[in-house]
């Protein structure tokens, strides 16, 4: 990658000691187009759906799978109820369903009206200060996240709504981008207003799939790559986060912010905060002490969700393959490619990496992955700032996000919508809200001629 030779050096150093590759092979990886390990070919609106290879071959794990897949589409419904397997929704809830945010086992959606209602989308809450496990401080009368829906009885904590106001960008040749600036309006709050000083962050539902390769990643190697010597200011971080059942910090990796430190975590704790539904991880609702209608609402004092169902939740979600790249020599794709090394996308973009030893399961251990991420947080300057801290992350950081499947994101959901927020509609307008960190690459994509970032984001569509 012209200019970025020493660079390159530097951190492949860095990482050969974490993973053990020799350096030429690592070398290699690094100067050779990504390839996953999938097999998975689907170009379909299921291609985020299907399941890696070895599960496909065992029928008691593709039962697993199965099983777990049917919860994560599953509507729960309120307790008591009939079945007392899909009950426990609530009392204050964003969703009665994990895919309602994760379309499709993908990207969400952002509202496109000032009038409509959150389909995808949520909001986490948080006062100044810490915790003592260094996490954020709940708001004292609507906890770490505002549920806009309840169930008979008890009241909603607010309405959520989002409004755009544009802003231009030119490029070099002319073309005129019009990104959306998203504003947050939150009313119809039923325990108070929000205090001054209350921080605010809106998310939308991020892909699920591929996320058993990511945690297959070892510390070590995600430690070496935030060790790695960059250009342009670039310089990622690992967050600490607070891992519930070993009752101590580890490295965190999923979620906008890497706060969560492990799928069957990030799980449990979407759960408990977007439906309502408990866990043995989280096995108390969110109902602070003034919410008195919440903490009055029927339950049999046991977890919503058993042991054997996040269990089978937590495999199928390990276990959902990547789509292949495809068109990987087309000439377009290839020059695309160039550009986005030479832009300087790929220094947190990661192309390659290795899974490390992986006890839970062994077929997917000491394998080579192309997420296009490192997994790290990093300032992505004040445009895309949320004001809110997470653990280590600062209000203006957020994980590099996984680009594999990227390119099929459209097709899968028309309304698939970019970035923590949605508040990008294509690809170029994400890339274009790049700051910080990023903001030198932005500025290389800008000054490039219309052929080159047509080239670029036919590459990310291959992805």
């Amino acid at each position: 990658m012209p200019g970025l030779t020493l660079p390159w050096q530097a951190w492949l150093t860095t990482i050969v000691v974490a993973s053990g590759m020799g350096f030429d092979a690592l070398a290699q990886t690094a100067a050779t187009p990504a390839t996953s390990v999938t097999s998975v070919t689907s170009v379909t609106r299921e291609a985020f759906g299907q399941p890696m290879a070895f599960v496909v071959d065992d029928d008691a794990s593709l039962a697993t799978f199965a099983q777990g897949r049917s919860l994560f589409r599953q509507s729960w419904v309120v307790y008591p109820s009939s079945d007392r397997r899909i009950a426990g929704l609530g009392p204050v809830y964003n969703q009665i369903s994990c895919i309602a945010c994760h379309v499709k086992f993908g990207r969400g959606n952002a509202p496109l009206r000032p009038d409509e209602a959150p389909r995808g989308l949520l909001v986490r809450l948080s006062v100044p200060g810490k915790t003592a496990t260094g996490a954020p401080r709940e708001h004292p009368h609507y906890g770490d996240q505002l549920g806009d829906k309840a169930i008979p009885g008890v009241p909603a904590e607010g309405q959520v709504r989002i409004h755009y106001t544009a802003r231009s960008e030119t490029l070099v040749g002319g073309e005129t981008v019009q990104l959306r600036v998203p504003h947050l309006r939150v009313s119809e709050l039923a325990f108070g207003p929000l205090e001054h000083g209350t921080m605010t962050s809106v998310r939308v539902g991020s892909p699920v799939y591929g996320l058993g390769w990511l945690e297959a990643v070892d510390d070590a190697t995600l430690h070496a790559l935030a060790a790695r010597r960059l250009p342009d200011g670039v310089r990622g971080r690992v967050n600490r986060v607070w891992d519930v059942s070993a009752k101590r910090q580890v490295v965190g990796r999923f979620g906008w912010k890497a706060n969560q430190p492990s799928i069957r975590q990030q799980i449990a704790s979407a759960f408990v905060g977007d439906l309502g539904i408990t866990s043995p991880v989280f096995p108390k609702k969110s109902c602070p002490s003034v919410q008195t209608a919440c903490r009055a609402a029927p339950t049999d004092g046991e977890p919503d969700l058993t042991t054997a169902q996040l269990d089978a939740i937590e495999y199928f979600q390990r276990t959902l393959e990547v789509p292949a790249r495809r068109d990987v020599d087309e000439p377009q794709v290839r020059r695309g490619e160039q550009h986005f090394g030479q832009a300087g996308c790929a220094a947190c973009h990661v192309p390659k990496m290795r899974t490390g030893a992986f006890p839970p399961l062994r077929a997917m251990a000491n394998r080579e992955i192309a997420p296009y991420t490192d997994m790290l947080l990093h300032d992505m300057g004040p445009g895309l700032a949320d004001g809110r801290p997470d653990f280590l992350a600062g209000p203006r950081d957020w994980r590099t996000p996984p680009l594999w499947g990227l390119g099929l994101s459209a097709l899968v959901n028309p309304e698939a919508a970019y970035l923590h927020d949605g508040r990008a509609r294509t690809l170029q307008e994400a890339i274009l809200w790049h700051g910080g960190e990023a903001q030198v690459s932005r500025e290389r994509f800008r000054a490039m001629t219309p052929q080159a970032r047509a080239d670029l984001l036919r590459f990310l569509v291959s992805l």
